[in-house]
């Protein structure tokens, strides 16, 4: 098993037991009900073919994180996943499969596999019916018929930080350097009091710039027990879980067509379009953000909500204690991780720039870890051991160092400027 793979079991592990390292205290009859839930649902197990999750092994999940100090990588699988069984459905005819129930979602599933065949380029038959059947069932995407609507309650956090809730808005076009672009409003919404941890607008929606607002929300506001997001492509990424793992905060994805569990962070969206924007009048992305920090100090916040009858900001500051500051590294737990395998010189290479492993770990696997705003400076990790803090290498300054056979190294000095054009002197 791969270092990447055990990474992905350990969030999936930490994702399935976070209930029950929380600070929320269950009773025993809690306990038992959230226990036989989780035993009957199905999972999608990374590394595995197996679907279910059984009483002990959520229990022996437990006891490892808590044994281990709450760390992460306690919930690292230890022996080799077994490779030798093959799925019957593989990837990409499963998405394939999936995408055409999501497009015709009352289609009989005989029909449905009929024109999934129709709209195959390669001469292959498909899955059979009976493995379609199994296949669209463990992804709930049988539709009874005739059912009736579906059950939705109201919910609302106990807790300030109980539950985050995080989306993107489309924003007006701005002027962003030289040119004009679309905004994005990325923002956090705290479950329990509506207030808005971080919100701001940024030039796109991708995962760096999600990444920043999250870090810069956690800064503010501590950290939450749980994260409520969409199924974007920054929301689905391993860095965003990893990172939201390691500190200790559980990645709750919405179910796929199903908006109603977002429905606060959209009402405030549907708040910004109606009573921020429309007085907004500057031009640039700076003046655009620099207003709506404003907004959200003076009006938003102080504001009493319709919901609560509190204010956001006195309902969230009303339970002070029950909030987890951020630690004071935050900022890395942000970094990029890649993998590298030493070169014999000791060299491996990140984003085009050359580093210098120290000589243990010449043909070892390594794990590379550094910020994307300055790469030039990286940490080099082997196993669960840390080997410093590393700068890009200079060749030329390599150039001029010698090592003897006792691993002395000396660095000579630069050779003398050449005195150029004295050679046709006097020509």
């Amino acid at each position: 098993m791969t270092e990447e793979l055990k990474q992905q079991v350990a969030v999936f592990r930490f994702g399935v037991i976070h209930e029950f390292i929380g600070s929320t205290r269950l009773d025993h009859g809690e306990k038992e009900a959230l226990l036989r839930d989780k035993c009957a649902r199905k999972w999608e197990i990374p590394g595995s073919t197996r679907t279910r999750i059984s009483r002990n092994t959520i229990l022996r999940w437990v006891r490892t994180y808590l044994g281990h100090g709450s760390r992460l990588e306690a919930l690292c699988p230890r022996g080799r996943a077994d490779t030798g069984q093959s799925r019957v459905i593989d990837e990409e005819t499963g998405l394939a499969l999936l995408a055409l129930r999501r497009e015709c979602p009352r289609l009989p599933v005989p029909e449905l596999l009929r024109l999934f065949q129709e709209r195959q380029a390669s001469a292959e038959l498909g899955p059979s019916l009976s493995t379609a059947y199994r296949f669209l069932h463990q992804h709930n995407l049988m539709v009874p018929a005739g059912a009736g609507p579906e059950d939705r309650r109201k919910f609302e956090a106990e807790l300030p930080n109980d539950l985050w809730q995080s989306d993107v808005m489309h924003g007006p076009l701005v002027r962003v350097g030289e040119t004009r672009r679309k905004s994005y409003l990325i923002a956090f919404l705290d479950d329990h009091s509506r207030l808005i941890p971080h919100g701001a607008f940024y030039p796109s929606e991708g995962l760096a710039h999600f990444l920043e607002a999250f870090s810069q929300a956690l800064s503010k506001r501590g950290l939450p027990r749980k994260l409520y997001v969409d199924n974007g492509a920054a929301f689905r990424s391993r860095q965003l879980a990893h990172t939201a793992a390691a500190l200790g905060i559980a990645l709750v994805h919405a179910r796929p067509y199903r908006p109603q569990g977002k429905g606060k962070i959209e009402r405030f969206f549907r708040t910004v379009r109606s009573q921020f924007l429309p007085g907004f009048a500057g031009q640039d992305l700076d003046e655009l953000n620099r207003a709506f920090a404003l907004w959200l100090t003076e009006i938003y916040h102080p504001r009493v909500h319709s919901s609560t009858g509190q204010s956001p900001f006195a309902r969230f500051t009303s339970r002070m204690e029950c909030l987890r500051a951020a630690p004071g590294d935050l900022r890395d737990y942000f970094r990029k991780t890649v993998r590298r395998r030493v070169n014999k010189d000791r060299s491996v290479t990140v984003d085009k720039r050359l580093f210098e492993a120290p000589v243990a770990l010449i043909g070892k696997q390594v794990e590379i870890l550094y910020h994307p705003e300055s790469p030039e400076l990286v940490e080099i990790r082997c196993g669960q051991q840390a080997w410093g803090v590393h700068r890009a290498l200079d060749l030329h300054v390599n150039s001029r160092v010698t090592r003897t056979r006792n691993g002395t190294i000396a660095v000579h000095a630069d050779p003398t400027p050449c005195d150029g054009g004295k050679l046709w002197e006097g020509a």
